[in-house]
């Protein structure tokens, strides 16, 4: 049995595309799957499995959660060992910064840095951003909510043909203990 995590991408944000968390527990059993616990409310869920990968799992999860709840819902499934090594990896100092400083948005798929070789880097200073593997880490000193780099590198012309969740850092090092065997 593997470990994953499922990240839902904008569900119960601001009171739009409900998803109760109860419910998407129940749902990740019903499709097999043991060990399922959920983490806040903006849809993280962790689940055990032994059947299926990472793609054939997100997929899965998709299309049940269309059926049971009418909702389309873009879904990164992800195992323990990506979240830790993205986690080591993290190019900034996390333990010197505040969770709401430290962002990763995890991709469905690898991307490279040609997707943003016309953006100015120093124009968002201290902004930053750095690629690693199917991740972006972002620092941003004033939070997510202020950031222009985040603004600017969630735009559709930068993640067209991706699928592409952010979360904070606590919730980064959560994911990594929720889902270690």
């Amino acid at each position: 049995m593997t470990m994953y995590a499922a990240l839902l991408r904008g569900i119960n944000v601001g009171g739009n595309r409900k998803l109760p968390m109860a419910e998407l527990r129940t749902l990740i059993q019903e499709l097999g799957h043991g060990e399922v616990r959920t983490y806040l409310q903006s849809g993280q869920a962790v689940f055990s499995s032994g059947h299926g990968d990472e793609e054939s799992l997100a997929a899965e999860l998709v299309t049940a959660i269309e059926k049971r709840f009418g909702l389309t819902v873009d879904v990164i499934v992800r195992d323990h060992a990506y979240l830790r090594a993205v986690a080591d990896a993290c190019p900034f100092p996390a333990a010197e910064l505040q969770a709401k400083q430290l962002h990763v948005t995890y991709f469905s798929a690898p991307v490279d840095a040609a997707r943003y070789a016309e953006l100015d880097q120093a124009a968002y200073l201290p902004e930053e951003f750095r690629l690693g593997d199917r991740a972006l880490y972002l620092y941003a000193p004033d939070g997510l909510g202020r950031s222009k780099l985040a603004e600017h590198l969630s735009r559709r012309s930068l993640t067209k043909d991706l699928i592409a969740t952010t979360r904070n850092w606590n919730t980064v090092v959560k994911l990594v203990e929720m889902t270690a065997e």
